[in-house]
């Protein structure tokens, strides 16, 4: 199907569209209607299964704690092969130092927030893998057995690493608990790198592409500084609300651990050279 014939489909009349980046699993398209302007990302839905459907339940919940800017969703679902979701369209603006600002005690406080369980409601998607989020109340448990074990052993499969590397995981993941601080599950981006933020004309941070769960926050501020863009005013804002453990970039290797198997999974290469590193005392 032309994408002009599934828009023709869709539940807003199209006055223009134009095609802008949308990654490498998506297609993604500017719309130009008598209701506004839009944002569209399109798929295949038998390659990724509800992965967009999963991807606004996200959305939703990072903007239902009051603390999180994210684009409006405007409308999803399924069309013939396709799934769709139309976001409102946001003018780009220039980040400041007081946005930073705003953002790390925005983040912080999301972070405050108890949740009851580690994992979530549902399993969903990270990049184009699929999350398991089965409830835990056990950090440790949650996040060797169903983030680090599982790529492990898909990296096995792969023969991209040794049967030694998927022993010192599981070594790794019976001290999880003594290596990360005991701490309240909290929800999570969980792909909180450079790429998944907007920066807004009226200087609002929004936070796109999420892979929520509840976990470790270390989680979510170690992937802030696996590929950079996040300034040190945003971790000094940060810090005021919802203060870290003196030791917490120590533990950097193992908070990025799970986005750095993710990247071997997909890439390969140097992800791959990266997770060894960090195993290899183990």
């Amino acid at each position: 199907m032309e994408v002009s014939k599934l828009f023709e489909k869709l539940p807003i009349k199209i006055n223009k569209f134009k095609t802008i980046s949308g990654g490498d699993i998506n297609k993604a398209y500017f719309l130009e209607t008598i209701e506004g302007n839009f944002f569209i990302k399109i798929n295949q839905k038998n390659l990724f299964p509800k992965m967009l459907i999963k991807e606004a339940n996200g959305l939703e919940a990072l903007g239902q704690t009051g603390y999180i800017k994210t684009p409006k969703i405007i409308n999803y679902g399924e069309i013939d092969q396709f799934q769709y979701l139309i976001l409102e369209w946001t003018e780009r603006g220039e980040a400041k130092n007081k946005t930073w600002e705003n953002f790390g005690h925005a983040l912080a406080y999301m972070h405050k927030i108890e949740q009851p369980f580690f994992g979530f409601k549902e399993d969903n998607y990270i990049g184009s893998l699929k999350q398991v989020n089965t409830s835990s109340s056990n950090w440790g448990e949650f996040y060797g057995q169903y983030h680090l074990i599982p790529l492990i052993k898909k990296l096995k499969e792969q023969n991209k690493i040794e049967k030694d590397v998927v022993k010192n995981v599981e070594n790794l993941c019976l001290k999880l608990n003594e290596i990360f601080p005991k701490e309240s599950p909290s929800l999570l981006h969980g792909d909180l790198w450079a790429g998944n933020y907007m920066v807004s004309k009226q200087q609002e941070i929004l936070l796109i592409d999420p892979a929520v769960y509840n976990g470790h926050r270390e989680i979510d501020l170690g992937m802030t500084q696996l590929f950079g863009g996040f300034p040190s005013y945003f971790y000094e804002a940060y810090k005021d609300v919802y203060p870290l453990d003196n030791n917490w970039e120590e533990r950097l290797p193992f908070s990025q651990l799970y986005p750095l198997l993710v990247h071997s999974v997909l890439f390969g290469g140097y992800y791959v050279d990266q997770v060894k590193q960090i195993l290899k005392i183990f």
